[in-house]
């Protein structure tokens, strides 16, 4: 804890912005509750693209072990565990047992642990709820993130990150969701974003010291806003407080992203999720959107304007653009985003009078959609 907290006032010294406690700055708060948003300004889409290096600070990490640790969760998740092997890195629902996403994971494993990533808001819940169905299976869990080796949490993307990285490390993760552990850390690749690879790095805080000033030294610097805004340009939902059970997994595109096993056996709510994707269509997907209001947030309404009495969406996830907006994954009715992309007003944030939503072009094919 304290380590940690050493590196949120090494970022603090180097310009970052944490937010407000309850009015408190989150300097003052313990690293549970002190997220960093950014070194000043929230960075540009156009900024990302050319090369970043965030502080992810708002991510937890669940680590289980024990013979039986892979099976366990086999059972538990929307997707398979039994055969993730130590190169690989994954989605992950935990749904209800009637289908709805409770969390969403980034999971991968090494020799002896296997690694959840879920947003530290909600990780003593989820991990409390998964130990509560251990019972007699050779699985523990702890919070992954006092180990030393994921005390902190690097994410960089864009066109000069690889050759940043390259500096460092003798090879790096060739594909998306793909991964090496090194003696500097774990290097994962995850979802490309603005035609570049993008990275997590997990390592010692003593590491991440003395790595941070070359990095800032080639790359734009950010916090937890321009992670988020990255994932949201690469399509990755992540399931958050605000959006607990509101969705099964293909409303926000997990099937798509690789998030869902169906030849898996069963887990909670596997039937419901099932019964999704083979009964009938899909009337909801999540797509990408700019909003012109500062003050959206997941969980937000949407609505169409032919049908103002009722939302035809929610956010999913919403993270500052650097031009006074916010950009964001919001889950809507397929009708909404076909009247959305094709003309401009038709769905606004939080009433029909509401702040424009602008919809943009996914980094993927949405496939139950024809726009």
């Amino acid at each position: 804890m304290e380590i940690m907290n050493n590196w949120n006032q090494f970022l603090t010294a180097q310009g970052a912005r944490p937010a407000a406690i309850d009015g408190a700055p989150d300097s003052t708060a313990p690293i549970a509750a002190a997220p960093i948003h950014d070194f000043g300004q929230s960075l540009t889409v156009s900024q990302l693209q050319e090369g970043f290096v965030a502080a992810i600070t708002d991510q937890g990490l669940i680590g289980l072990n024990g013979d039986e640790a892979a099976s366990f969760l086999h059972g538990q998740l929307t997707n398979d565990v039994e055969h993730l092997s130590q190169e690989q890195v994954r989605l992950a629902g935990y749904c209800t047992p009637k289908g709805r996403l409770l969390a969403s994971f980034l999971m991968w494993r090494n020799a002896t642990t296997i690694y959840l990533q879920l947003p530290r808001a909600i990780q003593p819940a989820i991990q409390k709820r998964l130990q509560m169905f251990v019972l007699r299976a050779k699985a523990k869990l702890h919070d992954a993130s006092f180990d030393e080796a994921n005390q902190v949490i690097l994410g960089l993307g864009g066109q000069r990150a690889s050759a940043a990285l390259s500096a460092l490390f003798p090879t790096l993760p060739a594909t998306p969701f793909s991964k090496i552990e090194h003696a500097l850390g774990t290097l994962l690749r995850v979802a490309d974003a603005f035609g570049s690879a993008r990275y997590e790095w997990l390592t010692s805080a003593t590491t991440a010291r003395d790595v941070w000033p070359q990095l800032a030294g080639t790359l734009a610097k950010g916090g937890m806003d321009a992670w988020r805004l990255s994932e949201i340009h690469a399509g990755i939902p992540q399931i958050t407080a605000a959006t607990q059970e509101q969705f099964v997994p293909q409303m926000v595109n997990f099937e798509l992203l690789g998030g869902v096993n169906f030849k898996k056996g069963c887990y909670p709510g596997q039937e419901i999720v099932a019964r999704s994707q083979y009964l009938g269509k899909l009337k909801r997907r999540t797509t990408l959107v700019s909003i012109d209001d500062a003050s959206a947030v997941a969980g937000g309404e949407l609505f169409a304007v032919s049908d103002p009495e009722q939302p035809c969406g929610m956010v999913v996830n919403a993270a500052p653009n650097g031009s006074g907006g916010i950009d964001a994954l919001v889950e809507m009715k397929l009708g909404a985003i076909t009247e959305g992309s094709s003309a401009a007003g038709a769905v606004r944030y939080g009433s029909a009078q509401g702040a424009h939503v602008q919809f943009l072009p996914m980094p993927y094919v949405l496939d139950a959609l024809d726009l």
